[in-house]
């Protein structure tokens, strides 16, 4: 399997990214779809708007958002889906995988804990 890395949306592209995927529920402000370059945009893999706005990006807030992101990654169907076809992706594509994020903390946010999860699925 390859590499699982995760990038603000606000960084330039690059080779090295491989696929590109964005893992909001909402596209980047002020970001085109050129600029993006992004080959799958899953929204479903996001958290809710309920869980998101719960969480508002509260450093404090994230270990206890990431219980409530993964238990809705493990029950909510659509979610479920969408975790599925992402942990299919990083399994089939010969390439780095790169999720795509919109927020501006890069140490406490979705991707993060995809990436964690990803990371946890290889063998």
């Amino acid at each position: 399997m390859m590499p699982v890395s995760i990038k603000r949306a606000y960084e330039k592209a690059n080779k090295n990214d491989g696929v590109r995927i964005l893992v909001d529920r909402m596209w980047p402000r002020g970001v085109s779809k050129e600029e993006l370059e992004i080959e799958h945009w899953m929204k479903e893999v996001a958290p809710s708007n309920e869980l998101r706005k719960w969480f508002d990006h509260d450093q404090d807030k994230f270990e206890e958002f990431k219980k409530r992101y993964k238990k809705e990654l493990a029950e909510v169907e659509e979610a479920k889906k969408a975790l599925a076809e992402l942990k299919q992706i990083t399994i089939e594509k010969k390439k780095a995988i790169t999720l795509v994020y919109g927020a501006k903390d890069e140490k406490h946010n979705q991707a993060v804990v995809l990436k964690e999860i990803l990371d946890h699925q290889r063998v």
